[in-house]
């Protein structure tokens, strides 16, 4: 008598499980394809992640995830900063000066005996004031993003190397350092732990406040219906002038916490800190998948931009054998890819 084999009973329902999971994702890139960027984004991270696994090792361990954060916290603030002004369809370049400028007077106050709260104040009030000078010079002189934040990059970089050619460095009893200083979450085998610092929580904060303004407030509908058409928000009635002025407050308010940030790691200051990094700023916010015509994008995804451009330069230091000027090589490819997706995004929503 031959037997019979009976097909397997969860196998139909294996297959009908994931084929309803493939069309939910198809369903939502579909109704909004906005998202695709961000989402091929987080795929490139995970694909980084088990490369330098497979290829290096020790990639996905406590460690070297709690680094990629504590090094790129600064980067991580600056991204969610251009995310704000992208989205209305601005640019900012003068993030990194203003971090220079932060920093470089924030330290030269402390070493003069200046109290460090209030030293922390006055760096983040410096970012805030050159953030107000651009938003007015775009708003009510109507001046262009890009030519009024570019002033803003030379004066704050001039204002940094009247101060101090020479790097500047804390005490080492100066309270500032406490903010860069390492605290053990989880206790690993060896020296595998989970470390964090009071400028990651900083960063995570930054996320968190970012995510609900933008998602959840009045200002953040503002901010997306600039970006989609300004005139448009003005006709609705949405405050335009004070949304605009206020998006370059809050990079440039965001820069000096970024400039605290950094400085507390590090210790020192100079007055070419902060050289390229609006356009690394830029980028982690292109990658995460925020338009360069504004009215899209996702804090997170910038975000996950960041943690993108940091892992690589985790990979090439690893590898050993890369120069190091091929980082910029590479993020200009992978930036080049991603604004070509966001074309066919754009053409794609307009059709």
């Amino acid at each position: 008598m031959t037997a019979v084999q009976t097909p397997r009973a969860d196998a139909p329902a294996e297959a009908s499980a994931a084929s309803k999971l493939i069309d939910r994702g198809k369903r939502v890139v579909s109704s909004n394809p906005s998202v695709l960027p961000t989402l091929a984004a987080i795929v490139i991270f995970v694909a980084m992640v088990i490369y330098g696994e497979v290829a290096y090792g020790r990639i996905v361990q406590y460690n070297t995830l709690s680094n990629l954060l504590i090094n790129n916290a600064h980067l991580i603030i600056l991204a969610v900063a251009m995310t704000f002004v992208i989205l209305t369809g601005g640019i900012d370049l003068s993030v990194g000066s203003v971090i220079a400028i932060s920093s470089v007077a924030g330290v030269m106050l402390a070493n003069a005996g200046w109290n460090p709260w209030v030293v922390i104040l006055l760096m983040v009030l410096i970012g805030a004031a050159f953030g107000l000078a651009s938003g007015i010079l775009i708003q009510y002189f109507n001046v262009q993003p890009f030519i009024a934040t570019l002033a803003m990059m030379f004066l704050g970089r001039g204002l940094a190397s009247l101060l101090s050619t020479q790097p500047e460095r804390l005490a080492d009893d100066s309270p500032i350092l406490w903010l860069g200083e390492q605290f053990k979450v989880i206790d690993g085998e060896k020296v595998n732990d989970v470390v964090v610092t009071p400028g990651v929580i900083i960063a995570v904060l930054v996320v968190l406040i970012a995510f609900f303004v933008l998602h959840r407030t009045r200002t953040g509908r503002t901010v997306y219906a600039i970006g989609g058409s300004e005139n448009s928000a003005a006709l609705m009635g949405l405050t335009v002038p004070r949304t605009k002025v206020l998006v370059y407050v809050i990079s440039g308010t965001l820069s000096g916490v970024a400039a605290v940030v950094y400085t507390s790691r590090l210790g020192i200051a100079q007055n070419i800190t902060g050289i390229g990094w609006e356009l690394d700023a830029i980028a982690a916010t292109v990658i995460g998948g925020t338009l360069l015509t504004g009215g899209y994008g996702y804090v997170l995804g910038s975000v996950v931009g960041a943690l993108v451009l940091g892992l690589m330069n985790v990979l090439i230091t690893r590898d050993g054998g890369i120069p190091p000027e091929m980082t910029t090589i590479i993020t200009g490819g992978i930036l080049l890819v991603f604004v070509l997706l966001q074309r066919a995004v754009t053409s794609k929503r307009r059709t």
